[in-house]
């Protein structure tokens, strides 16, 4: 948990039971006027109403093939990851909405719309990317030296998640920009407005988020 000034940032991790426990209890125990959520309206909705699969094959037209790939590739892992600890993906979130909602919170949706992120995705990862994706997976498969042991149930520790950043940005810059620092100049974006219209906010975003936000805020508020 990070706070900074008016604004708590709880990072999670979307599949850990901690995290369903730390959001009700923070929520709870905070009482904020606003509960913000890293969530898009159709991702909300597709949380909310178990939709599974919302992307179709006709999405490609315009989100592109690389990120039509990409989301169904990382919704098959969380999924699967999910499965292994019995949470299902997103499971937080929607815990935040509906504690949020019994302390009369207003809840709002700051994240990038996904069809924004997925085709950005699409037009900026490199062939050079790709196959680095590619080799490290096969590479992690086939040798233990590169594998990370994790514990699903909890939310990864801080200088492991700033590690594995670390190596993201390095080794995939485009896949970097358009999954994380885009996304957090974004939802730093939504919260510097209510910050200003709000005593106080709580906002659930994934774990290695966080940092990044404030210092994206903290720049909204010296050129604003």
């Amino acid at each position: 948990m990070k706070v900074f000034e008016n604004l708590i940032l709880i990072g999670t991790s979307h599949i850990a039971k901690q995290s369903i426990l730390e959001v009700e209890k923070i929520i709870t125990e905070e009482k904020p006027e606003v509960v913000a959520l890293e969530l898009d309206k159709g991702r909300f909705f597709a949380l909310a109403n178990n939709v599974k699969g919302r992307l179709s094959l006709k999405d490609i037209k315009i989100i592109g093939f690389k990120g039509y790939l990409f989301a169904k590739l990382g919704e098959f892992a969380e999924r699967w990851l999910g499965s292994k600890v019995g949470v299902s993906p997103g499971e937080e979130m929607l815990k935040a909405a509906k504690v949020g909602a019994k302390n009369r919170c207003k809840i709002a949706l700051i994240d990038q719309k996904i069809e924004v992120t997925l085709k950005n995705f699409s037009k900026e990862i490199t062939f050079k990317e790709k196959f680095r994706f590619i080799y490290d997976i096969l590479r992690s498969l086939f040798n233990k030296k590169y594998r990370i042991k994790i514990d699903l149930n909890k939310v990864p520790e801080k200088d492991l998640i700033d590690s594995l950043l670390k190596q993201v940005k390095e080794r995939y810059p485009n896949f970097y920009k358009v999954l994380v620092d885009d996304r957090n100049k974004y939802m730093a974006k939504r919260l510097f407005k209510l910050m200003k219209e709000y005593s106080k906010i709580v906002a659930v975003v994934g774990a290695g988020h966080e940092e990044e936000i404030i210092e994206e805020i903290k720049i909204l508020q010296r050129t604003n």
